[in-house]
């Protein structure tokens, strides 16, 4: 059993290990970013009564300047309004960096609020950054999500997933969504 208990041990050590965030050279990492073309600033997804869509602003934007990124949900059904049931917010930013792998995270308080929706007029939230770590991480990683955290983005190519989660009440009790789309923008060197 002690032996088992051991090597189990050792298993989760080589996990942990391996997951963890890339420390690939900065360098190598900025000269991949001309490697990739933005694809998409803009993305609009239906789903039953609702219009989701995440914008950035600009495809290119200059290290340590700010990002600006938005989320709008749309009622589009057959009544004038509809309410919307959520955490803080019925949007999400997760993020990641692609030339150096790494993650970032989008945190949220998750009471259960209502938004009510009105035909025809998106509700919109500005991102405003996002990410965190722990006191075991890299110290790149750290010093990266810092400049995340304060909407001050490094240079890189950004993939954002964001997507808008909430349910409504039916008839036959809830109908929960999540709406996804991508959007992608270069951060280039000032």
């Amino acid at each position: 059993m002690k032996y088992i208990c051991l090597f189990l041990y050792f298993v989760m050590i080589l996990f942990v290990v391996g997951c963890g965030p890339s420390s690939k050279n900065v360098k190598d990492s900025a000269d991949s970013i001309s490697s990739h073309d933005v694809q998409t600033p803009l993305e609009e997804v239906s789903e039953g009564d609702f219009v989701y869509r995440l914008v950035t602003d600009q495809e290119e934007y200059k290290e340590g300047s700010s990002v600006s990124i938005y989320a709008e949900l749309e009622y589009i059904g057959s009544n004038d309004q509809i309410t919307i049931y959520h955490a803080a917010s019925p949007f999400h930013f997760p993020l990641e960096e692609k030339t150096r792998g790494y993650q970032i995270g989008y945190g949220m308080e998750e009471p259960l609020l209502n938004t009510t929706l009105v035909k025809n007029k998106p509700i919109r939230e500005q991102y405003k950054g996002s990410g965190g770590y722990g006191s075991k991480e890299d110290a790149n990683y750290e010093a990266f999500v810092k400049k995340i955290m304060s909407n001050h983005f490094p240079k890189g190519y950004y993939v954002m997933d964001g997507f808008a989660d909430f349910y409504v009440e039916t008839s036959d009790g809830k109908r929960k969504y999540e709406i996804t789309a991508t959007i992608d923008f270069k951060v280039e060197e000032k």
